[in-house]
């Protein structure tokens, strides 16, 4: 049995990537019968918190600023007793630190992309890794570039690749109401999901309307549909206007997790080919829906694509390398979810968690009976000869085990 206390940003009402994979995380311990107590203080609330598991203590009380934060932090130390300490953002770990060593409980650590890819944390963050039993990383990448500074030893870093839900996506019909709203009736749609935060104009949107009008003149039926908001809305929007192509560019603006599965069976192909991503769930709720996806070179998302069935990896500093990408995704006939995806299944992701939690001896979980029926990773090269379209039933119960290094 295992007790959990863990500190993250957000998660239930949280938006993103990273408030996804924190749901992901607690819903797997939670739902674990071996976790007695799973206690989580997120450090914001946007949202109305939904669909919070019932054996999950979510502390919202802690979502007022920095001084609720610190105090709910120490009730939580001093008031009660756990076996481990999950830092699920390395802003947090001064606190989850200081909460491990009152606890003398291991200290897990993780990590997702460009705010662990550079020593920008300061000395005290740089000191503190020094005392994490264990850091999870999200990708490939984001270890790498973690250790090019962090001074902790490659052994201690796993990988621990984020998942989707595919009970809550699949192909479908485009919805046709959401044509109507958006103008997109009879176009080809490319599809990019993200936040449009003007700090890091990472995401590769800029890269996509820059290759619009050459685009254009090889599919002259085709849209780019942009979900999401942020301060970098205005601007893109303006560089559609000036580079001629406005007519073809949709804004969605910030679009509800319920709403989201519909907006991606839209596109016939989703790319975001950037320079910022640390894995990208994004992906990974496009192809669930059975929509190709164009990632990038220059950042982890190139890990998503296990096969030209998923789509491609380009350089967005090479157009020429997005524009056949794109042309060559749209020319496909029909949706299939990639058999390839079970890599990545919600399945996969608590079997991995599970695991590594024994693994590192967290309270007695090492003594409690695991399932042996998981295959341990499920390799890219497993599915040369598989077919392309796998059901939602298929990629639940197919699950990996055992974190990577």
């Amino acid at each position: 049995m295992a007790r959990v206390l863990v500190f993250l940003t957000d998660a239930f009402g949280g938006r993103g990537g990273i408030a996804q994979f924190n749901r992901d995380l607690l819903t797997t311990l939670s739902s674990n019968s071996a976790y007695t107590k799973v206690v989580a203080l997120p450090r914001v609330v946007f949202d109305e918190p939904v669909d919070v598991p019932l054996r999950l203590t979510y502390r919202t009380a802690s979502a007022s600023g920095k001084i609720r934060y610190a105090v709910e932090a120490a009730r939580a130390v001093v008031g009660e007793r756990f076996d481990a300490v999950i830092c699920s953002h390395i802003n947090l770990l001064p606190v989850a630190a200081a909460a491990a060593a009152v606890q003398r409980v291991p200290l897990l650590l993780v990590i997702y992309g460009i705010e662990s890819w550079e020593s920008k944390r300061g000395a005290v963050v740089t000191k503190l890794l020094k005392r994490v039993d264990a850091v999870i990383a999200i990708s490939e990448y984001t270890k790498k570039r973690f250790l090019e500074w962090a001074g902790v030893d490659a052994s201690r870093v796993h990988i621990m690749p984020c998942c989707v839900d595919m009970r809550r996506f699949g192909p479908g019909a485009k919805r046709a109401d959401l044509l109507r709203l958006y103008g997109l009736r009879g176009r080809s749609v490319i599809l990019t999901v993200a936040r449009l935060a003007g700090a890091e104009r990472a995401k590769g949107i800029d890269e996509v309307l820059e290759s619009l009008p050459a685009l254009a003149k090889q599919i002259p039926n085709v849209s780019y549909l942009v979900v999401g908001d942020g301060p970098d809305r205005e601007r893109l929007e303006a560089k559609a206007r000036a580079l001629g192509v406005a007519n073809r560019v949709v804004f969605a603006g910030y679009v509800d997790e319920s709403e989201k599965a519909d907006h991606y069976r839209l596109a016939d192909v989703f790319a975001m080919p950037g320079r910022g991503e640390g894995f990208g769930i994004v992906y990974l709720e496009a192809l669930a829906s059975g929509v190709p996806i164009v990632a990038s070179k220059l950042d982890a998302s190139a890990e998503v694509v296990l096969s030209s069935r998923m789509g491609y990896a380009v350089n967005p500093d090479k157009p020429a390398e997005l524009q056949a990408a794109v042309v060559d995704l749209l020319s496909r006939v029909g949706k299939a979810v990639p058999r390839e995806l079970m890599t990545f299944s919600l399945a996969s992701f608590r079997a991995r968690w599970n695991w590594f939690m024994a693994e590192m001896q967290i309270g007695d979980l090492a003594e409690v009976p695991m399932s042996t029926s998981e295959v341990a990773y499920v390799s890219p090269s497993r599915f040369a000869e598989e077919p392309a379209l796998v059901t939602d039933a298929q990629v639940s119960e197919s699950a990996g085990r055992g974190a990577r290094r």
